[in-house]
């Protein structure tokens, strides 16, 4: 495993971003990112496929950073932008421009004019992995890239995090950039923690497992963005 984030530095957001893009650190998620954006899937046949690492998107000044769990692969692993074109995003989008912290309810592709003000999106992990599930190895190679956009992101306050597995790799980074995690905070939709200069707050992904089956409505969802606007 290369460790890097601990003495690299970058001087701004963008300067990080492309050093993510060009990111081959991971060789099963490499391959797969590449294998799904050459075999495409047939609705998108004629589109071509980002099939790299994902960077942040939004606001760099944003008081609310927004963490997912990875890159679909034929949502963000197609069109380049975080939770663009595939149904979580439809979810994500349209809480984001109810709350007023984006210009518009949806996010089909790089160039549609989505602006966020006060918020940025990013993930524990940048690639699209095999069934949607990151080896503990591979998401802790890529913690090292959040550990370098919260030093990045100085305004940042309100983490509001996307299900149990980013709620722990957040703790993870955390505790690496020196903030106590002791007594673990206890993941639930909605719950608040405050660890170091961060508020964190839980949410059930918006991942069609979760919002088919009922396990995360329309309304909870929007609930936990008027709970981060009242924090911030």
């Amino acid at each position: 495993m290369v460790i890097w984030g601990l003495y690299m530095h970058f001087k701004n957001i963008s300067d990080l971003n492309s050093r993510i893009t060009s990111c081959r650190q991971c060789p099963r998620l490499v391959e797969w990112r590449e294998s799904i954006a050459q075999t495409k899937r047939k609705a998108f046949a004629e589109e071509m496929y980002w099939g790299r690492p994902l960077p942040g998107f939004g606001d760099p000044h944003a008081k609310l950073v927004i963490i997912g769990l990875a890159p679909a692969a034929h949502g963000a692993n197609r069109t380049g932008r975080m939770f663009t074109g595939d149904r979580s995003g439809e979810w994500l989008y349209r809480a984001l421009h109810k709350a007023g912290f984006g210009n518009q309810p949806h996010a089909r592709s790089k160039n549609d004019g989505l602006k966020l003000t006060n918020a940025y999106i990013t993930t524990i992990v940048r690639c699209a992995p095999p069934a949607n599930k990151p080896t503990p190895e591979e998401r802790d190679i890529c913690m090292e890239y959040m550990i370098q956009e919260l030093r990045l992101l100085k305004r940042a306050k309100i983490l509001l995090l996307l299900g149990s597995f980013v709620w722990d790799g957040t703790l993870q980074v955390l505790s690496k950039i020196g903030h106590s995690v002791r007594p673990k905070p206890t993941f639930s939709h909605g719950a608040q923690s405050q660890v170091g200069p961060y508020t964190l707050v839980g949410s059930y992904h918006p991942s069609q497992q979760n919002t088919f089956t009922g396990r995360l409505t329309k309304p909870m969802f929007d609930a936990v963005f008027s709970q981060t606007k009242r924090l911030i």
